[in-house]
């Protein structure tokens, strides 16, 4: 049984929430761990056909549990280097890699790393209460777990260069306007408006959904002659499965498709 998350299956949505209240929600390696293998045991599950993260309490994460044990250098400082390459690197792989939707419900503060997953995540819905922090340049750090990489594609260089130098603080309408997240709940409805909202996701074609992610994770790196190549091999996948032939059934019989996932 997992210490420092929480699961919970409901209409194909699989919530995985931080659950380290009393810190709220800082991450350390023994979570990391949990939420990478349950991660991947979801990518691996049928069952689930959309994912949230979200946190219990107060917080979404406050970031890096700086109070854990950590492998130090010889000149006694945290080796972060091996914080990230064994605890964070592999959950931002599968964050961006699994072939599912995943949603970040942004409960409240999300901060330095804990920030970075949401950002690491496809979309992010946003409490009316909650906030995101920089937190990285505050203590001297930079953005890690993907910041770096996420910030600026969806805020624009100068608005993420102005963000991460003078460790800024980001509300949840603020974060609406620039695109960091698509939509903000009142807070107290969030939860039920959250997985009301994954819900849609989890009724859409998972296996072509998957497909639409790993095109837009990929093609900023491509050439157009490869995104052409990638779009006609997924699309010809895509037209193979029984969601496809639902649709088209569906569609031809003017009535909304009913789809498995498959």
């Amino acid at each position: 049984m997992a210490q420092f998350i929480t699961t919970a299956l409901a209409d194909n949505v699989l919530t995985i929430a931080f659950n380290r209240p009393d810190s709220y929600n800082a991450l350390n390696s023994t979570l990391l761990g949990e939420l990478h293998a349950e991660l991947m045991s979801a990518s691996a599950n049928d069952e689930v056909r959309c994912i949230v993260l979200t946190g219990v309490g107060k917080a979404f994460s406050s970031g890096q549990d700086l109070k854990q044990n950590f492998k130090r250098l010889p000149n006694g400082a945290i080796d972060f280097k091996d914080v990230l390459v064994h605890g964070y690197n592999p959950v931002v792989r599968a964050l961006q890699s699994i072939p599912k939707p995943i949603i970040a419900g942004i409960n409240g503060v999300a901060a330095g790393a804990g920030m970075s997953l949401a950002l690491c995540c496809d979309v992010r819905v946003m409490s009316t209460s909650a906030r995101i922090v920089e937190g990285f340049s505050g203590i001297a750090l930079v953005p890690d777990a993907g910041a770096s990489l996420m910030l600026p594609k969806l805020m624009g260089y100068g608005k993420a260069f102005e963000f991460a130098a003078l460790n800024g603080t980001i509300s949840a309408d603020k974060a609406r306007e620039i695109g960091l997240v698509e939509h903000v709940y009142s807070a107290e409805s969030f939860e039920q408006d959250l997985h009301a909202y994954a819900a849609t996701y989890a009724a859409m074609p998972t296996a072509t959904i998957g497909m639409i992610k790993t095109m837009f994770r990929s093609t900023s790196q491509m050439t157009l002659e490869q995104v052409l190549e990638q779009e006609a091999e997924l699309q010809e996948r895509a037209g193979s499965t029984a969601d496809h032939l639902e649709g088209i059934t569906a569609f031809i019989q003017k009535r909304a498709p009913v789809f498995q996932g498959k």
